[in-house]
C-alpha cells in the first residue's frame, strides 16, 4: 500500500438504486470521510442484485485499489446476495458465524427469536472479521481489503465509525476554492495550462447559475502545500488577467 497515495473504491449494490426508488446517501458520506483520512476515492460502481455481477465488480476493484467498500445486500431477504458473492469472489465457504449468532441472540432477546431470515444475516465468508453494528446488531464483515457494509445509511455510518481507526490513510489533501464570475469557455485554455504545470494539484471546474448570473467555482486539492499555494495564486492571476476579481477561500 502506498505511503503517500491510498486509493479506495465503493461498490453500491441494489436494484433500488438503479431504478431510482432509493437515493443513495452512502457514496457522499464515505467519500467525505475517506478524503478526511487521506484516502482518495478513485472509483464508484453501482450493480444489480445479481451474484455474478457483484463478483465481477469485486474482482475488478479489489486488485486495483487499497480498499473496497460495499454497501447493501447483507439483509435477511432473498435478494440480499452480497455475503454469498464475496465468499465466491474470494474462493471461501459461506459459514454461520458463532459470534454473529451470539450478537443477534442478545439483540433479539433469545435464540427462539432467531428466525431463518435473521440467521441468514450471520452467514459470512469463512475467516472474515466482523464489523460491529451498534444500531441493529447484524454485523458487516471484512475479507482482506474488502469491507462489506449495510445499505441503510444510519447503519452504514455506524459501521464505518467502528472500522475507521483500522484504515491507514495517505497524506491528507488541503483544499482551496476560487470563485469567479467568468464562464468556463473564457478560462478553459489557461486553466488547462495551469493544470499541466501543477500536476500535483487536482483542479476541478464547477459552473454555477442563479438569479440570472453565473460563473465557476474552481476547486484545487493537493497534499503538496507549496504546489497548492502556487497553483491557487496562478488561478487567481488568470482570473484577474481576464478582467475579473475572484474570491478565494
Amino acid at each position: 500500500m502506498s505511503e503517500t497515495l491510498v486509493q479506495a473504491a465503493i461498490l453500491v449494490i441494489g436494484n433500488e438504486i438503479l431504478t431510482g426508488r432509493t437515493k443513495d446517501a452512502n457514496l457522499p458520506f464515505l467519500a467525505e470521510r475517506l478524503e478526511a483520512r487521506g484516502i482518495r476515492l478513485a472509483e464508484a460502481r453501482v450493480v444489480r442484485d445479481v451474484e455474478d455481477e457483484i463478483i465481477a465488480a469485486l474482482d475488478a476493484l479489489r486488485g486495483r485499489y487499497d480498499y473496497v467498500f460495499t454497501s447493501g445486500g447483507i439483509g435477511p431477504t432473498h435478494d440480499d446476495l452480497t455475503a454469498a458473492a464475496v465468499a465466491r469472489a474470494f474462493g471461501r465457504k459461506l459459514v454461520r458465524d458463532a459470534e454473529a449468532v451470539r450478537r443477534l441472540t442478545v439483540h433479539y432477546g433469545g435464540e427462539e427469536h432467531l428466525t431463518p431470515p435473521r440467521l441468514k444475516m450471520t452467514d459470512i465468508p469463512e475467516g472474515a472479521s466482523l464489523i460491529d453494528n451498534p444500531v441493529s446488531a447484524a454485523p458487516g464483515f471484512r475479507v482482506e481489503n474488502v469491507f462489506v457494509l449495510a445499505g441503510v445509511p444510519k447503519i452504514l455510518q455506524a459501521m464505518y465509525d467502528q472500522l475507521e481507526p483500522s484504515l491507514l490513510g495517505g497524506a491528507p489533501r488541503d483544499k482551496r476554492t476560487v470563485r469567479t464570475a467568468l464562464f468556463e469557455s473564457r478560462i478553459a485554455e489557461p486553466l488547462a495550462a495551469i493544470a499541466e504545470t501543477y500536476a500535483a494539484v487536482e483542479i476541478g471546474s464547477y459552473p454555477w447559475f442563479r438569479l440570472g448570473q453565473g460563473g465557476v467555482a474552481l476547486v484545487l486539492r493537493s497534499a503538496d502545500a507549496a504546489a497548492l499555494t502556487q497553483a491557487t495564486d496562478a488561478v487567481i492571476a488568470m482570473c484577474r488577467a481576464q478582467g475579473d476579481e475572484p474570491v478565494a477561500e
